[in-house]
C-alpha cells in the first residue's frame, strides 16, 4: 500500500438502480453519465481515489448479484475509469467479492470493497459469510494488481463470528490477507467510533486503515489523527442525501478542511 498517498481520501459515487434492481428507471447512458458527473467532480475537488457502488439496488442479494448487475458495473466503472484520471474501485453490495474483482479485471479498475471478507455477519440480507478463500485465489489467476479493502464490523451488520473488533481486524488483515481495513459506524452516515479506530489501527499497525462513514469536515482533523485515510459519501451530498449527486461546494468544502488539518 506504500503507493498510496497520506491521508487517502476516496470519494464514493452512489449510482442509482442499475438493470434488474426494483426501483430501476433510468437508461445505461444516463447511469453512466451519473457515473461520470460525480467522478469529475471528485476530481476537480481534489480527492486521491474514487469508488463506484451500485447503492441503489436496494434491497441488496446477500451474495452473488445477478449477470445483468455485473454486467452494468463493468460498462460503468469502464466509462468512470476512462475520465476519472484517479484510481477507481468497485464495492458490488451487499458482498459480491468475486463479481467486484472480475468487473475491476475488465474495467480496470485499482481496488475492491468487501463488506465480510472473514467470518459471518447478521445483516438486513440474513446471514453473510466471508469469501476470502475464493476471492484470494481468483485475484491470483485473473487480476493480481487489484487490491482489496475489506471492513471490520461492517455497518448495517453484527459481527457473529468474533465480536472483539481489534480480533476481528487481525484476522481480516493477517488470515484474510486484506490490503486494507475500514471500520464505519453502524449505519451509512453515521460517524465512525474513534475508538474503534484506535483499536484497530493497535492491532494492525501495518495495513492501510480508513474510516468508511460518517467524515465531515469538522470531523476528519480528528479521524485522520488515528486512521490513514477516509471513504466519503453522505457529507457530499446535499443535506446528506445519498440519493443526490454529489455537490461541487461540499466536495471543495471536504477537502479543504482534510488538507488543511
Amino acid at each position: 500500500m506504500d503507493h498510496w498517498p497520506r491521508p487517502l481520501l476516496i470519494g464514493v459515487c452512489h449510482l442509482p438502480p442499475l438493470p434488474g434492481s426494483p426501483r430501476h428507471a433510468l437508461t445505461m447512458r444516463q447511469l453512466s453519465e451519473y457515473a461520470v458527473g460525480d467522478a469529475l467532480v471528485l476530481r476537480e475537488a481534489g480527492f486521491d481515489a474514487l469508488i463506484v457502488e451500485n447503492f441503489g439496488d436496494a434491497p441488496f442479494t446477500g451474495q452473488s448479484v445477478g449477470p445483468w448487475t455485473v454486467a452494468a458495473l463493468a460498462v460503468i466503472v469502464a466509462e468512470v475509469k476512462s475520465v476519472a484520471g484517479l484510481p477507481v474501485g468497485v464495492n458490488v453490495l451487499r458482498n459480491d467479492g468475486p463479481a467486484a474483482l472480475g468487473i475491476a479485471a475488465a474495467a480496470g479498475a485499482d481496488f475492491l470493497r468487501v463488506n465480510v471478507l472473514v467470518g459471518v455477519s447478521a445483516t438486513d440480507q440474513g446471514f453473510v459469510e466471508g469469501q476470502a478463500s475464493e476471492l484470494l485465489r481468483f485475484r491470483t489467476s485473473v487480476a493480481p494488481s487489484v487490491q482489496i479493502f475489506a471492513d471490520v464490523h461492517v455497518k448495517h451488520a453484527v459481527c457473529l463470528s468474533q465480536p472483539d473488533i481489534a480480533l476481528a481486524a487481525q484476522e481480516t488483515a493477517y488470515r484474510g490477507q486484506a490490503d486494507a481495513l475500514i471500520v464505519s459506524g453502524t449505519a451509512t452516515g453515521r460517524p465512525t467510533d474513534l475508538d474503534d479506530l484506535r483499536r484497530v489501527r493497535e492491532a494492525v499497525p501495518d495495513r492501510t486503515l480508513l474510516a468508511g462513514s460518517g467524515t465531515t469536515p469538522e470531523s476528519v482533523s480528528r479521524i485522520l489523527d488515528i486512521a490513514d485515510g477516509a471513504i466519503v459519501a453522505s457529507c457530499l451530498k446535499p443535506d446528506g442525501n445519498v440519493d443526490l449527486p454529489i455537490d461541487p461546494t461540499l466536495a471543495d468544502t471536504f477537502i479543504k478542511a482534510a488538507r488543511s488539518r
